[in-house]
């Protein structure tokens, strides 16, 4: 009777317990996640307070954007400790040489080659005044998307293409795919092309597609200074499908340092009338009229800063030579074309498009293409690049294919449908 007696007592206890955990914890896990979530929303508050300056004015755009015309001094750049007594440079010393030689195709005879003029949306409802600077508000719903807070602004590591290693395990392991021109062996000081404009269809959010120039110095570990400028859609980052001018710097291989646009400090913006990271119009179509955006990314001799020009009349503003360590002196390699994400939903290859979604053999008003591409030698001058060589990790899925004439000197059509019967 004794023994039933404890057990009767060991049971009543036990349930006791289960009852006081049953309340409690709700209650404790509530707290947790209410502590969870109100932390996350004050680092989201810090976040938005340190990206978004106060503006003088604010435009609101057509596809939902709000530009924030910010003063010149009170842009992102200036949180950078190096940068509090800096003074801007509100030109380049020099300009490479013989930077509109190669301005044929825009009027050319041939009427299939003729491209168009672009635009920016946010233009349609307003202009920002002088002594600011156009910026892209960013809203909590953005960081929100983000992996964290902390990672919000900035790309997964290992996306620039090292065309030396054609590795299978590689290509699964980052994830990104590629389909480029390259040049290397030599100092390059910049480079220049003319890209024209696609809105590729993204299969899922956490994907992207853009098509940009890489100047690179350093080896591909975990040293790599990268410079990128082009066009991109990526719904992650920006909350829809709209093609848009971008930038992103690295001097650590994309781990701790750089960004997007000007969601950090270091880019210097000295223009005010092309917001980084809004979108470009009207946009290319397939056996239609074509647009295409020039640019061109060069380091000033004088102080060292790497440029960057928007068609012929934008000079944007510069990166100071100081965010990198083998950027500083000159790059080792230029890259030209197109990257997606592969994540590879349901075990397949994404449906992802690269450029126009088509691959470069249908040729103009079908395929994505890069013309009048250049390298920026150590004499200032923009020369045509030497022993040009082309990669992409999978053909069947993005392909690339270089050529040279006389309206469009080296160029090369890129880009495909990613998922099809050949790249399942």
């Amino acid at each position: 009777m004794v023994g039933g007696g404890r057990g009767e007592n060991r049971a009543l206890l036990a349930a006791l317990c289960l009852c006081l955990w049953v309340i409690i914890c709700p209650l404790s896990c509530g707290a947790r996640r209410l502590e969870v979530g109100s932390k996350q929303t004050l680092n989201i508050q810090n976040r938005l307070k340190r990206i978004n300056k106060k503006p003088v004015k604010s435009i609101q755009s057509p596809d939902g954007d709000i530009i924030d015309c910010v003063h010149i001094s009170k842009q992102p750049a200036f949180d950078h400790p190096y940068l509090k007594d800096h003074k801007i440079q509100m030109r380049p010393s020099y300009h490479p040489e013989g930077l509109f030689a190669d301005n044929k195709a825009a009027s050319s005879s041939n009427p299939k080659e003729r491209t168009n003029l672009i635009n920016q949306l946010w233009h349609q409802n307003g202009k920002c005044p002088e002594n600011t600077i156009p910026i892209r508000r960013t809203k909590s719903v953005d960081v929100l998307r983000a992996s964290s807070v902390k990672r919000y602004g900035k790309k997964k590591q290992r996306t620039a293409p090292q065309p030396r290693s054609v590795n299978p395990d590689l290509i699964h392991q980052s994830g990104h795919q590629h389909a480029i021109a390259y040049v290397e062996g030599d100092k390059y000081y910049g480079a220049k092309a003319t890209i024209n404009v696609w809105e590729p269809k993204i299969q899922q959010s956490n994907e992207f597609s853009l098509s940009q120039l890489w100047i690179l110095g350093g080896s591909f570990g975990e040293d790599l200074n990268s410079i990128e400028v082009g066009w991109q859609v990526s719904p992650d980052l920006y909350g829809d499908n709209n093609t848009r001018l971008f930038t992103y710097w690295t001097s650590d291989a994309y781990q701790a340092t750089g960004c997007y646009n000007l969601l950090c400090s270091g880019f210097i913006q000295i223009n005010s009338e092309i917001a980084m990271g809004a979108s470009i119009s009207p946009l290319s179509s397939y056996r239609g009229s074509q647009y295409d955006i020039s640019i061109l990314i060069w380091k000033d001799p004088n102080e060292g800063n790497w440029w960057m020009q928007f068609g012929n009349d934008y000079v944007l503003g510069y990166w100071p030579s100081f965010l990198f360590s083998y950027l500083a002196d000159s790059a080792s390699m230029i890259e030209w074309g197109g990257e997606v994400v592969n994540s590879e939903p349901d075990g397949e290859h994404t449906s992802t498009q690269m450029g126009s979604g088509r691959f470069p053999d249908e040729g103009f008003g079908k395929a994505s293409y890069f013309r009048n591409i250049q390298v920026v030698d150590g004499s200032n001058n923009l020369k045509a690049p030497k022993g040009i060589g082309t990669f992409t990790e999978q053909s069947n899925c993005y392909d690339v294919q270089t050529g040279n004439n006389g309206d469009w000197g080296h160029y090369f059509y890129y880009g495909g449908p990613g998922k099809n019967s050949n790249c399942p």
